[in-house]
């Protein structure tokens, strides 16, 4: 009851008078429109919490090197694990996500209409070029019927394609733990062609024994006009990491000793990763296809991944993955008896094969025999439709209804162990309705909900008592209510975002370990409930105040492994609350400086709620200045300081990690410059 306490008291503090409230004339804003939520709408008729980053806030002062940068000013997202590129961040949205030892699970990751998101579930985040992004859209809530499996929530990254940016700009940038980045961006178009490519490399030695990184990547759009309002897109995108260093987590009296050290197996077995990745999109779109508007889709990818982990015996692992891909939709809107009806129609397909290999490796290193061959497949089939009613020129009605078949099937070729082929299928609907009440322009009350489903990942599908899939472990299923608002108060240049959501998960998806092993299984139902609160506040004509606010309560309501009963304790590795709060000032010529705090909250590191770990404030500061030295010609110039107070903190918590090992720490103060030439 304490924590409810605190977020009545501090939306009552947020709670503006009536007077307030009762202005009649607003100043009129433009229009933003959003996309992730598919059925493109105004965000001011979007019956759902969806947060938009246009591109000064990706990309000004910041490295864009990791998108904790900017998605730290959402509300409901919580990043983890920025400064080991091995393991890739971490990301939660609403507790969705939490439990993915590394990279990203239960989310959907999109960038430029390709998902970023495999059918099994998992995603990747180290091919996302942020130099190039435009604008990220992210849906803080379960979104099955828009995308199918491992919607817990939704990342939309857009790039540019050249037509609202030409030109052509030269980034350098150094900094702290041997940081070094440059980059080049080029894009402009020409009667019925535009492009825009975008070319970086990034080396950094990093702030622990062990944390080097090497990577190169490359992303580029070719767009074609066709007349007729049609046009045709050609997307590739190209990834060479080299080299990206594991570092792996310490005890706590290793953390002691030496905050900046490796694990020592991390060490001893030279643990990292090497990855090389080629990805082509085509899309087409005809905004006159009949009475509506078609868009049609596909993409191809090929993945050489191997990875040394940091323990003896079978940890030398491997895959060459393809996946591709295809959708289809059209958009329409019509008349329902008197009522207009805007709808979007569509389905997608996606495939992807691994062939995956596992090798022995010594005390000292050495590779020795294989231990594991196999071909993992995963195949995702979708048909969905949305529609929005107008009820009134104020109320709208929003319904959808998605019907996903997933397919996993292993192929082992090594059977030495035993024969761990098997195969599992799963046919789950999907649906979501929501109110919007449009009570002014730029006021807008809704209520939204919907469900999400999220089967296991292959590795999930473990069988303790060996020999093929799991036949006793099911997808968890997700039910997510909310009740939101948002508008713009034109007397105080105030702009605000509040979600009050609760979410209901069943036969959550938990590890437990047996012996020396990790499985999983349908253990338990989680509560998920909370306050998203974000505030926008131009409160002089240079300066402005963001400000984004989390209060939640993450627990288990019914969890039993094996061996162990963990009613009522709280999900690991998620914090209850969190605060970002940034202030701004804007001079001419490119002139900024903005001063950045972050709380977040304490947390437990294990199921059984034994190891906490404690809540952090941090302090950064960037600040650039521009010069025009021609007639198309700037040089900007620009610094940043990281946890300017020197704070111990953690970058990533292991969670239910043996022996010990839950902690990677951060590193301290670190400083980064650049220099920027566009022309």
């Amino acid at each position: 009851m304490k924590r409810l306490t605190t977020t009545s008291v501090c939306l009552a503090s947020c709670l503006l008078t009536p007077s307030v409230w009762a202005q009649p004339n607003d100043t009129e804003l433009a229009t933003v429109e959003v996309t992730a939520p598919r059925l493109a709408r105004e965000l001011y008729a979007t019956p759902a919490a969806v947060s938009t980053l246009e591109s000064d806030a990706i990309a000004q002062g910041q490295q864009r090197v990791r998108l904790d940068e900017s998605l730290v000013r959402v509300p409901g997202v919580f990043l983890q694990n920025r400064d080991n590129f091995a393991q890739g961040q971490r990301i939660s949205i609403r507790g969705f996500g939490a439990r993915a030892p590394f990279g990203v699970r239960g989310i959907t990751v999109m960038v430029d209409g390709i998902p970023y998101t495999l059918p099994d579930g998992q995603a990747q985040l180290d091919a996302i070029d942020l130099d190039s992004a435009e604008r990220i859209e992210v849906i803080r809530g379960p979104s099955s019927v828009l995308y199918g499996n491992a919607a817990g929530g939704v990342i939309d990254v857009t790039t540019a394609d050249g037509r609202d940016n030409p030109g052509t700009s030269l980034r350098a940038e150094a900094g702290s733990d041997g940081y070094r980045k440059t980059s080049l961006q080029t894009g402009g178009s020409q009667g019925d062609w535009s492009h825009h490519v975008s070319l970086s490399a990034l080396n950094v030695d990093g702030y622990r024994e062990q944390s080097s990184t090497e990577k190169y990547l490359l992303n580029a759009k070719l767009r074609r006009e066709l007349g007729s309002e049609r046009a045709l897109t050609a997307i590739i995108n190209l990834l060479d990491n080299p080299r990206s260093e594991d570092p792996g987590a310490l005890n706590a009296d290793e953390v002691a000793e030496g905050r900046d050290q490796a694990a020592p197996n991390s060490l001893a077995l030279d643990a990292g990763q090497s990855v090389d990745q080629q990805l082509l999109g085509l899309q087409y779109e005809d905004l006159a296809a009949g009475p509506g508007e078609l868009y049609l889709k596909g993409f191809i990818s090929q993945r050489d991944f191997e990875q040394q982990l940091p323990y003896v015996g079978d940890s030398r692992i491997g895959y060459q993955r393809d996946y591709l891909g295809a959708s289809a939709e059209y958009h329409h809107e019509v008349t329902l008896g008197d009522l207009p009806l805007s709808y979007i129609a569509g389905v997608e397909v996606a495939r992807q094969d691994d062939e995956r290999f596992r090798k022995d490796v010594n005390p000292q290193g050495v590779v020795g025999e294989q231990l594991a061959e196999e071909t993992q497949t995963a195949t995702s089939t979708g048909a969905f439709v949305q529609g929005d009613l107008a009820m009134t020129e104020k109320l709208t009605l929003s319904l959808g209804a998605r019907f996903d078949q997933v397919e996993l099937e292993v192929d082992d070729r090594y059977q030495d162990d035993g024969d761990q082929s098997g195969d599992r299928r799963f046919n789950e609907w999907s649906g979501s309705a929501g109110l919007s009440y449009r009570y002014r322009p730029q006021h807008q009350v809704y209520v939204n909900t919907g469900t999400a489903f999220e089967t296991p990942t292959f590795s999930e599908f473990a069988n303790p008592e060996g020999g093929g899939f799991n036949a006793a472990i099911e997808p968890q299923k997700a039910w997510n209510r909310e009740v939101g608002a948002r508008g713009y108060l034109a007397p105080l240049a105030l702009d605000y975002d509040l979600t009050l959501f609760s979410v209901r998960v069943r036969d959550e998806l938990v590890p437990y370990d047996e012996g020396d092993r990790t499985f999983y299984q349908n253990a338990g139902d989680t509560d998920r409930d909370g306050i998203e609160l974000a505030l926008g506040w131009q409160f002089a004509d240079q300066w402005r105040l963001d400000s984004a606010l989390t209060l939640a309560r993450y627990e288990f309501d019914r969890f039993a492994t094996p061996t162990e009963r963990f009613g009522d304790n709280r999900i690991p590795g998620l914090p209850e609350q969190t605060w970002v709060n940034q202030l701004t000032w804007e001079g001419s010529d490119d002139r900024f400086a903005t001063l950045e705090t972050q709380y977040t909250g304490d947390m437990v590191a294990d199921n059984a709620n034994e190891t906490e770990v404690d809540d952090y404030w941090l302090l950064n500061l960037r600040a650039g200045n521009g010069w025009r030295l021609g007639k198309d010609t700037r040089l900007n110039a620009y610094v940043g300081v990281r946890n300017l107070l020197d704070e111990e903190h953690y970058a990533n918590v292991r969670l239910n990690a043996g022996f010990g090992r839950y902690y990677e720490p951060a590193p301290g103060r670190s400083v980064y410059g650049g220099v920027e030439v566009s022309f």
